[in-house]
């Protein structure tokens, strides 16, 4: 009697697969928010004139990382997300190592600007997939009521690993003034690739991509599991591409979630330069790395809590449409106003506040997102969650190229009006310059959002994109 009453009670193993991919969500934010925290550390190592001359290499990162999103997500489906996530963590590690050595010479050769954005291009190449690979795991893994949460607790990990990500450098590279540093800002590069790589180690011993392969999972946590699930085999019966590249509601999906991350890279990229260059925020003041990284640390909490509230919605009404939409609506209408707000901020702390709140709607939004991709994509959903990713991640790239040209283009216009060359622009004269560009790219943010906002009037999760149209 005994062991059926122990039989009956479902195991946890499913909470370690959870583990795991929060443990990745963080690796993934700590080696991709880093470049934007050691940006000052490589403009001076290339002799640069300020961070919109690393455009080029933000937009690699963000052009590579969306282009190889498909194929990644595809070789999930197709192989498991065991393999894929194995693969896709130790080339990105080995490209966070390599980063470090920007700016060095080798002979006669100096690793300049062409170097970092290669190495920025193939990052991105390697790092492309992950998310949707983890999609394709927390799939196989977690029962339809769970699902929320658990790309909640992905997310909100991944978002305040990158919002803690300018405390690690602050500690690590610049020291405080009751710490002195502990590493060169090369040296933290290498110790954040290690970092990748013993996940790995740890990762290939323990998961398998479903619950039957590991022996840990007892009856009743499969029949969890499995819950509300068809059968989906284990044989890969080809991706419906045709279907998913005209599914309208799959499309309206991917505009929402492009749209509301153009905005979103500016924390990443620009953010942290921003707070230093105009509002004189020092990068050795925990105060400026709190100013830096909180758009993040809020987006987790938004994250966490979307998460939340969108089971919740489904636990007490059965209503994924409802679910999955109010979210969305609330979190892009209030990013929207936040962005109108920027350009008014008479300070260091008022800009703080208002990135923040807007990171944090906007991240309210992202369980609600991917769940969704696991509700229409079914055994396809590394794939479909692999295609909105891509789109994602090509508004960051145009975002990263068209925030800095405007950058560029205000500036020039100043030395224009002066009748000098930029180079002879003043510090005070560049810096007005730079925030009039600036203001110009909030406004776009904005209008951004209020196409995302819109999008989710049209966004069913009830609409499925497999081929047989059954329940996921």
């Amino acid at each position: 009697m005994n062991a059926l009453t122990s039989d009956a009670r479902p195991t946890h193993v499913r909470r370690g697969v959870l583990v795991f991919a929060c443990a990745l969500s963080m690796i993934t934010y700590l080696d991709r928010v880093a470049i934007a925290s050691a940006a000052g550390n490589i403009v001076q190592a290339l002799g640069l004139q300020s961070v919109a001359d690393l455009k080029w290499a933000f937009t690699a990162f963000a052009l590579a990382y969306a282009l190889f999103e498909v194929p990644t997500g595809w070789m999930g489906d197709m192989f498991g997300p065991r393999r894929a996530l194995l693969r896709i963590v130790l080339w990105w590690s080995a490209f966070t190592v390599l980063s470090a050595a920007v700016g060095l010479h080798v002979g006669p050769i100096t690793l300049g600007l062409g170097f970092l954005i290669g190495v920025r291009l193939l990052f991105g190449l390697g790092e492309a997939g992950a998310f949707p690979n983890i999609t394709r795991a927390l799939h196989n893994w977690l029962p339809l009521e769970e699902r929320g949460r658990g790309q909640g607790l992905v997310w909100f990990f991944g978002k305040l690993m990158g919002g803690l990500t300018p405390f690690l450098w602050t500690v690590l590279v610049v020291g405080t003034t009751a710490t002195p540093a502990l590493f060169g800002w090369r040296g933290a590069f290498c110790l954040f690739g290690i970092i990748g790589v013993a996940w790995c180690v740890f990762f290939a011993r323990w998961f398998r991509d479903r619950p039957a392969e590991k022996s840990e999972v007892n009856a009743a946590e499969r029949a969890l599991i499995d819950r509300d699930r068809v059968d989906e085999g284990d044989a890969h019966r080809g991706v419906p591409w045709r279907r998913i590249a005209t599914d309208g509601n799959f499309l309206t999906l991917c505009l929402m979630y492009s749209a509301q991350a153009y905005g979103w890279y500016f924390n990443i990229t620009y953010l942290p330069q921003f707070l230093e260059r105009q509002f004189g925020m020092p990068n050795s003041s925990l105060l400026g790395a709190l100013y830096k990284g909180g758009p993040l640390l809020s987006g987790a909490i938004g994250c966490l809590l979307g998460g939340m509230i969108t089971d919740s919605i489904v636990r007490r009404t059965g209503d994924r449409r409802r679910a999955r939409r109010l979210c969305g609506w609330i979190g892009h209408s209030v990013c929207v106003a936040c962005f109108l707000a920027c350009p008014f901020a008479p300070n260091a702390f008022v800009f703080f506040v208002i990135v923040s709140l807007a990171a944090f709607s906007t991240d309210l939004t992202v369980p609600s997102a991917w769940a969704t991709c696991q509700d229409i994509g079914g055994r396809y959903a590394a794939t479909v969650g692999a295609c909105m990713n891509m789109g994602a991640g090509l508004a960051g790239a145009l975002a990263g190229w068209v925030t800095g040209s405007v950058l560029e283009l205000t500036v020039a216009a100043r030395a224009g009006e002066l009748g000098v060359p930029v180079v002879q622009l003043t510090f005070e004269q560049t810096t007005a310059a730079l925030r009039l560009g600036y203001n110009l790219n909030f406004y776009s943010f904005a209008a951004l959002y209020v196409v995302a906002f819109l999008c989710w009037f049209k966004i069913d999760p009830t609409r499925l994109i497999n081929a047989d149209r059954t329940p996921a």
